[in-house]
């Protein structure tokens, strides 16, 4: 199982990564492990501002379909493009090529009460 340091996580097993103005948001590495393979990703949010905890969109495998939630308030500016023709990247490569969304951060304070990865290890590994 992979916890990058460099990524905030959430206890419905989303991740974000700050990038200056921008976050990128995806799934955890165990999030995609549990599910299973991926078949497709759902994004109908894109341009709409999401609250925190509010559903931007679903994920489906081979053998259910998840919400994905949003880790903080914000503008879901782009979908990931490579995920229409290749949903697995999100299997591949969690915490890269699969990330799901790009948001612009709406209260930047609403980190501060994510996970890091030591916390989110240990709600893994309870």
């Amino acid at each position: 199982m992979n916890f990058p340091s460099d990524v905030k996580y959430t206890k419905d097993h989303e991740w974000i990564r700050v990038e200056g103005e921008v976050a990128y948001v995806g799934i955890t590495d165990y999030a995609q492990s549990e599910l299973g393979e991926i078949v497709y990703v759902d994004i109908t949010t894109e341009g709409e501002t999401v609250a925190k905890e509010e559903v931007f969109g679903t994920i489906e495998a081979v053998k259910t379909v998840s919400d994905l939630f949003m880790p903080v308030s914000g503008e879901v500016l782009e979908v990931n493009p490579e995920l229409e023709d290749a949903p697995q990247l999100v299997n591949e490569d969690a915490y890269g090529k699969g990330w799901i969304i790009k948001v612009a951060i709406s209260d930047p304070s609403e980190l501060d009460d994510l996970l890091d990865a030591a916390a989110y290890e240990k709600t893994i590994n309870k």
